[in-house]
């Protein structure tokens, strides 16, 4: 009897592990749907993946490749987390079984470009991390297939530039996250299919120059955070553009040449009832050289002082121009009035003789 219920007791856990296979190196969890296969050393993809898994962690190991259709057994696939490995490439359709895919993670990466076909198969996906890779440019096909996204974040690349319509299929677009990048303009057209986009994340670029409508179409834009770029000035209608109900600017650690333009700029700015500047008494200056480092909240009563004694000395220098010629013309006239009556006075003498 004690060797029958063993035999039941084998017959069990074989019958578990021929329906339930887990890879040597993870952790599988069935009645969680999760499977961790993290510091596992991997340099491929593992077989043996339960295929009740929607949430599998295969970050912190050695690949560096990710294969066309390599998630087929893997379907339900709701989180993937491919996070800290060593991939440079993704291969065309890499994830175009993953119809229930909320959730990629492939972040702190090596991954230098996107083609037109890696987002294939993803119209379900809702978040995207691709922070601290190499990628340089954002081509306008590369995520055409994410309609539903909401949340996207390139932190921390190399990317200079960005094609026009490279976010055209994200009109559900919540948060962009593009910190840490070497941009260096915003041109018109860029964000032009964003109208969900509550935040746009800019900071730690090389941004000097935005086009006066680059923010237009963005009519949900809470939060524009533009802090350490290397801005000397702005123009009123590069914001005035910005139609949100509320929106929050942050310009803080910009190199400002604090003149009575930028002066100008900036009252009128926060006089917009609709814009707020969180960060306008942190804001200090950079030129001219006997205001580096000076806040511009208290220079900023005083920067169109010289401008308005300059207007006066030439107003002044005017009118006192204006007055002499004045002066002058009327002394000739009264000269030249006064030589005719002395004239007259002569000839009237020489006909009385």
């Amino acid at each position: 009897m004690q060797y029958f219920f063993c035999l039941l007791l084998l017959m069990a856990v074989y019958s578990k592990s021929r329906s339930s296979p887990c890879e040597k190196g993870c952790d599988c969890h069935e009645e969680l749907k999760l499977t961790t296969c993290t510091n596992a050393l991997f340099t491929q993809l593992p077989n043996h993946i339960p295929p009740s898994t929607e949430h599998l962690d295969l970050s912190m190991n050695l690949l560096t490749f990710i294969p066309k259709s390599s998630f087929q057994m893997e379907r339900k696939l709701r989180v993937l987390l491919i996070k800290d490995n060593n991939i440079s490439a993704v291969a065309d359709g890499a994830f175009t079984q993953l119809e229930f895919l909320q959730k990629l993670d492939l972040s702190c990466n090596r991954i230098s470009s996107l083609s037109e076909s890696f987002s294939l198969g993803l119209n379900a996906l809702r978040e995207l991390q691709l922070s601290h890779n190499h990628l340089h440019t954002l081509h306008s096909k590369s995520f055409m297939h994410l309609d539903g996204l909401q949340r996207l974040n390139l932190t921390g690349n190399a990317i200079h530039n960005i094609q026009v319509r490279s976010f055209g299929s994200m009109s559900t677009l919540r948060q962009l996250h593009l910190e840490g990048n070497h941009l260096v303009s915003l041109n018109n057209g860029v964000f032009s299919m964003l109208k969900s986009l509550e935040v746009l994340n800019l900071q730690g670029n090389q941004i000097n120059k935005t086009q006066e409508g680059v923010f237009t179409p963005m009519t949900s834009l809470a939060l524009l955070n533009l802090a350490h770029n290397q801005m000397s000035t702005i123009y009123f209608k590069t914001f005035l553009s910005i139609h949100t109900y509320s929106t929050h600017i942050l310009l803080e650690g910009n190199p400002w040449d604090c003149n009575c333009d930028l002066q100008k700029v900036f009252h009128k700015l926060r006089s917009v009832q609709r814009l707020f500047l969180d960060d306008y008494y942190n804001l200090s200056c950079n030129a001219p050289p006997e205001l580096a480092n000076y806040r511009l909240m208290d220079v900023d009563t005083e920067l169109c002082i010289a401008e308005v004694v300059i207007v006066l000395i030439i107003t002044i220098t005017v009118m006192i121009t204006v007055l002499g010629a004045i002066v002058m013309a009327e002394r000739k006239r009264k000269k030249k009035k006064r030589g005719k009556h002395w004239t007259e006075q002569g000839n009237l003498s020489d006909s009385d003789h």
